[in-house]
């Protein structure tokens, strides 16, 4: 069997380059010269993306190795403050979690009155370990009501030579904690 294949001549077109049907206006249309090929356009914005991740996660990197928390000195009127009489308790809250309570007297040895203070908590393990550091403000107990409320000292501030009351409450503490009395030691003060 012969096939035979005929070509039909149609319109000579002067311009050989490949040109795109546009139907909006009905005719052919060569494409840009300044139209970057389909594949290099595409990995630009990834390579961006990906330089602008690496840059943030560096700068994320060197903040957190630069802002390393040490030890914070203490207020000098801190050591004004004596913390006596602590005693621990624990109970159950209204969704059966354990709450622990610190309470205790604080004292105020110096000439200022004490409108804030906070105090940094320590619990250990078995092994004197640090297994919890809490920073807490020092809250006053008030017991004018039918239960004790703890307030703060700026409701309640610590005149010189005044003992008050106080607590600090933890919604949580360490499984790993030796059930010993925590380390206490006044930190920030703020007296006017």
């Amino acid at each position: 069997m012969n096939v035979v294949f005929f070509v039909v001549a149609g319109p000579k077109i002067d311009n050989p380059k490949s040109t795109i049907y546009n139907h909006t206006v009905g005719g052919l249309i060569e494409p840009s010269p300044l139209r970057a090929p389909e594949h290099e356009s595409n990995l630009r914005p990834i390579l961006i993306a990906v330089v602008i991740i690496v840059v943030a996660i560096g700068v994320v990197v060197l903040l957190s190795r630069g802002s390393s928390k040490g030890p914070v000195a203490p207020h000098p009127y801190a050591t004004n403050l004596k913390i006596t009489d602590v005693k621990m308790s624990q109970a159950q809250n209204f969704v059966g979690a354990s709450v622990t309570y610190i309470d205790g007297t604080v004292t105020n040895a110096g000439d200022k009155t004490v409108t804030h203070a906070t105090v940094h908590v320590e619990f250990k393990n078995s092994m004197d370990q640090v297994v919890q550091v809490e920073d807490l403000p020092l809250r006053i107990l008030q017991t004018g009501g039918p239960y004790p409320d703890a307030v703060d000292l700026g409701v309640s501030p610590l005149g010189p030579a005044q003992s008050k009351p106080f607590r600090l409450t933890f919604e949580h503490v360490s499984a790993d904690w030796n059930q010993a009395y925590p380390t206490l030691q006044v930190t920030d003060v703020a007296v006017k």
